[in-house]
């Protein structure tokens, strides 16, 4: 987690020790426990989180709205048109006073320099929410939902992403250079996620994250198969048609399946188009563990807050 003034975020995962993305699984395990055995935790009775929009969301918003509640605080959901940053106020100054006002910030951006700058100028921890250039939030719970199926070892993990090379790709990178397990990227050439990213990645991982543009070669000892929806949010929509066709052949289908191993499973970070990247076959067989994945998102920014939050009063800045 970055750090400042002793203020700790969530930013990104080449941000993370090892240890630090280790704990979120731990503090989320117990969370869900809690949780299911109806243990009441409230760590952060009042406090307030800000959750500012810049892009429409579901589980997102459910997920960290419901969580901060289930903890004992309270959220405020901003829409980037609710506040005057939409209006030319400037980042800096917006970070300034939030910071007098709320506890935690949880921003869904478009800009990651943007949230970046938010937290540099913020004297409480803010969480990316998602931004165009990474997604660390839905990759933490997909590793929570990966390790909560592996007797909680991610020892030996071989995922595959299937699809267009974008922000949720940048973070399984990020990901893999940091927990050390095997990632195959199965893209077409000219939609591979960001250079700089995976070219990093690729020296931390020593030889773990690899590239295969042949999808049924990609998978055929894949323990995941991931994929995500093929026009992101901010894609130009004149761009569609074209997309669609180069990614024809990464749609994830029964024929695909047959080329991975029997004990693979199909996750999605939703929402999904079916029909384009996923085939309703897969999405509602029995090897997809789309809707699980969706529900541990509540437990594991739940461990975010939980642990951001902590760390804030261990500085003197709770």
């Amino acid at each position: 987690m970055k750090t400042k003034r002793g203020k700790k975020d969530f930013l990104r995962f080449s941000y993370l020790s090892r240890e630090e993305a280790l704990d979120i699984i731990e503090r989320a395990k117990d969370l869900k426990k809690r949780q299911k055995n109806r243990i009441r935790y409230r760590p952060m009775e009042g406090r307030t989180l800000a959750m500012i929009f810049e892009k429409p969301s579901t589980r997102t918003r459910v997920s960290f709205e419901t969580g901060i509640y289930q903890l004992g605080g309270q959220p405020i959901y901003l829409s980037s048109g609710d506040i005057q940053i939409s209006r030319g106020e400037t980042v800096a100054d917006t970070a300034r006073v939030l910071s007098r006002y709320v506890d935690m910030v949880m921003i869904r951006a478009f800009s990651q320099d943007m949230v970046e700058e938010l937290a540099n100028e913020s004297s409480v921890p803010v969480i990316n929410g998602l931004t165009d250039l990474t997604h660390p939030c839905q990759v933490m719970s997909d590793l929570f939902t990966i390790a909560e199926r592996r007797d909680w070892s991610l020892e030996g993990l071989k995922v595959t992403y299937v699809g267009d090379g974008n922000n949720l790709t940048n973070s399984w990178i990020n990901a893999a250079a940091l927990l050390g397990f095997t990632l195959t990227i199965s893209c077409p050439e000219e939609l591979m996620p960001d250079e700089a990213i995976l070219k990093e990645g690729i020296k931390r991982s020593e030889g773990k994250i690899k590239s295969e543009e042949n999808p049924k070669a990609g998978v055929k000892d894949a323990d995941v198969i991931y994929t995500d929806a093929w026009m992101s949010m901010g894609d130009d929509p004149r761009l569609r048609e074209r997309k669609l066709d180069m990614l024809k052949l990464y749609q994830v289908n029964g024929e695909l399946l047959d080329s991975a191993p029997e004990s693979c499973v199909v996750m999605h970070c939703l929402p999904a188009h079916r029909g384009e990247e996923i085939t309703d076959d897969v999405m509602d067989g029995e090897r997809s563990i789309v809707y699980v994945q969706a529900e541990n998102r509540l437990h594991v920014q739940k461990a975010i807050m939980d642990i951001l939050n902590q760390r804030q009063e261990a500085s003197g800045g709770g």
